[in-house]
């Protein structure tokens, strides 16, 4: 479905991108750094900011840089209730060549931006790739057993929803039929792939084409060759 394509290219766009933000973040502490100089502020007031369900304090710092300038910033990072108290001292650092340019000498304030932008960027990425490679093995797989399975005729018993996957609010329907092994008296039930479209008027007769690996009809492609193709 073309759905499903553009959500995997999505999510792996997004990842990649997030990624790169992460990246431009993290040199970017890292050359503050280098030329950072270091001073005491002092929390002068607390900034709240009100989201959907949630309250942020923003604590206000003061601090002279080095031509005796008094300066004042907001630190980038919030927390659910304050994390200072005014008056306390804390530690700043900031650029000489912008000396307006400070950050809380803080793990998170350095490296916190770059932390969530890759860890969603891996988030995004890791699921963009996963369903790549879901379709990439199915694809194998029903390659390998189109050259090498053996074929049995399995009895067609209903066509279903597949209730495990949804787009768009909607649900494919998988062809279900079942075949006895005459070695082993077992029944084995198969599934075909899914379909993005009701097949039940295209199936003619009782019977379906199921090819299954030799030894193993726990691996198995249910033949839908006979359907018709969906309009692009």
């Amino acid at each position: 479905m073309k759905v499903l394509s553009i959500i995997k290219y999505l999510f792996s766009a997004v990842g990649l991108a997030l990624l790169l933000g992460a990246l431009v973040s993290y040199q970017h502490s890292n050359d503050f750094l280098d030329s950072a100089l270091s001073t005491q502020g002092t929390v002068v007031g607390m900034e709240k900011s009100r989201g959907a369900d949630s309250t942020s304090y923003f604590p206000i710092i003061e601090y002279v840089a080095n031509e005796g300038q008094k300066l004042q910033f907001r630190s980038s990072t919030g927390s659910s209730r304050p994390a200072y108290s005014i008056g306390e001292t804390v530690e700043v650092l900031y650029s000489p060549q912008q000396t307006e340019d400070a950050r809380l000498n803080s793990y998170f304030s350095l490296w916190g931006a770059a932390l969530i932008l890759a860890i969603l960027g891996a988030v995004f990425l890791f699921i963009g790739v996963i369903i790549m490679l879901v379709g990439v093995l199915k694809n194998k797989k029903k390659a390998y057993l189109q050259r090498n399975g053996s074929e049995v005729i399995a009895q067609f018993q209903s066509v279903e929803f597949n209730h495990q996957l949804e787009v768009n609010g909607r649900n494919p329907f998988v062809i279900v039929c079942q075949w006895l092994n005459p070695v082993t008296r077992e029944v084995h039930v198969f599934e075909s792939e899914n379909i993005w479209f009701d097949p039940s008027p295209y199936i003619q007769g009782e019977t379906v084409k199921v090819l299954i690996e030799r030894d193993n009809p726990k691996k198995y492609y249910v033949d839908v060759s006979f359907l018709p193709k969906v309009a692009r």
